[in-house]
């Protein structure tokens, strides 16, 4: 054999040897294959939480046309299949079975609310299948041990709570006070934090009321926390009862330092209906831009998002809250995805989502990153404390760590 032959081979049996290693570092779970990953989630298209459910769902899909338009992830398109769960346990759990053991998706991704992720998650989690990057703050999905392919993606109820309680100790240590707070996990679990946050001082909290989201009204409430000479209302409530606390204060000409959850902070779909002149001085905890709020109208990424809607989900509303917590939801799946790279198995996935260290995605406010570790999958440690000056929300202070 000739030295030109020789050479010849040995140039063959490196590109050979070079392509059967590059086909070795591809790992495929279900749903992969090399120009598909098949995803799924279900949601609350219509029932109880559609005014959320359907615009959130509407932005998801949205985005995987944007990327797909755009080549997809890796060069591969994403499947993705949504399903109606109506906000009711036994349709989630119903839903979720069909997207695995029928459509045969890869994960479970962004599922909203805590109800339907409760339902899911001993199936989910028995079937070794990543239910990544939920929208639901209960501290109950923080829990590797016992549930680790839950990931959540969401500042948690408990966080929220002692990230106030801090910012109560330094504002106004005196503080008597009062709070008005819903009665399940949403509640429960920052009423928890900000005792937590408290400490010692849990005895400010002179009195507590809680209301049931099915409740026409709570303006009773309201007086009675007036009633009991508290000077700092803290509350965590739904969008709607929130309107109306905020309301009622006004016109009992009542000036407490009120504080208000941050799910509930939208100044279009919130303070405006409550009044401005009414919100005026209200504190709340952060952690996205608001598109409603002036203080971002002229912010690249607050445009970016409005044209992403405009284009991709026309018929939302960019100043709906969950809207906007879906667009950061999807974009992290996608840094997921993409840092996955050919290991798309459901380990590997699982092992990148609880791998993340300062990252920032768009729309997250100046000093805000999520990290997550395989023995703490809470992705937010630090939140922002805003003020509303009566027409949009000013930042205060440094972010506010929860330790």
């Amino acid at each position: 054999m000739s030295r030109r032959s020789v050479l010849t081979c040995w140039i063959l049996v490196a590109a050979l040897l070079s392509l059967a290693s590059a086909h070795a570092q591809k790992a495929y779970g279900p749903g992969v294959s090399d120009t598909e990953i098949k995803l799924g989630q279900s949601t609350p298209l219509s029932g109880p939480a559609s005014a959320f459910g359907a615009g959130a769902g509407r932005a998801v899909v949205g985005y995987f046309d944007m990327v797909n338009e755009r080549g997809g992830i890796n060069g591969r398109k994403i499947s993705f299949t949504q399903l109606d769960n109506a906000y009711s346990a036994p349709k989630a759990i119903e839903q979720s079975r069909r997207l695995i053991e029928d459509i045969g998706v890869l994960a479970e991704v962004g599922t909203i609310g805590t109800v339907p992720n409760v339902a899911i998650q001993k199936y989910l989690n028995s079937k070794k299948v990543p239910q990544l990057l939920i929208t639901a703050g209960g501290r109950r999905f923080n829990d590797p041990k016992q549930f680790p392919w839950t990931v959540p993606l969401y500042p948690d109820f408990e966080t929220e709570g002692q990230a106030v309680a801090k910012y109560v100790l330094k504002t106004k240590p005196d503080a008597k006070i009062g709070v008005l707070y819903q009665n399940d996990d949403f509640g429960k679990d920052y009423l928890k934090g900000l005792r937590a946050g408290l400490g010692e001082k849990a005895a400010m909290i002179v009195t507590q009321v809680s209301y049931e989201i099915a409740d026409p009204t709570i303006d009773s409430q309201i007086v009675q926390l007036k009633s009991a000479g508290v000077d700092t209302l803290i509350e965590q409530s739904s969008a709607k009862a929130a309107a109306q606390s905020i309301r009622k204060v006004h016109e009992l000409d009542w000036h407490p330092l009120h504080i208000i959850g941050g799910s509930t902070a939208s100044v279009e779909t919130v303070l405006k209906p409550a009044g401005l002149d009414a919100s005026r001085g209200l504190v709340t905890t952060q952690f996205l831009k608001q598109p409603g709020d002036p203080a971002w109208a002229n912010d690249d990424e607050v445009k970016a998002y409005k044209d992403f809607l405009k284009k991709y989900a026309p018929s939302v509303n960019s100043d709906d809250y969950s809207v906007l917590v879906a667009y950061m939801n999807v974009n992290t799946l996608g840094a997921v995805l993409k840092a996955s790279g050919d290991d798309l198995t459901r380990e590997s996935l699982l092992r990148q989502a609880t791998s993340l260290h300062g990252q920032r995605m768009p729309m997250m406010l100046p000093g805000i990153t999520i990290s997550t570790t395989p023995e703490d999958y809470t992705p937010f440690k630090t939140l922002r404390i805003a003020v509303f000056d009566g027409t949009s929300w000013t930042l205060s202070g440094e972010p506010i760590s929860a330790d």
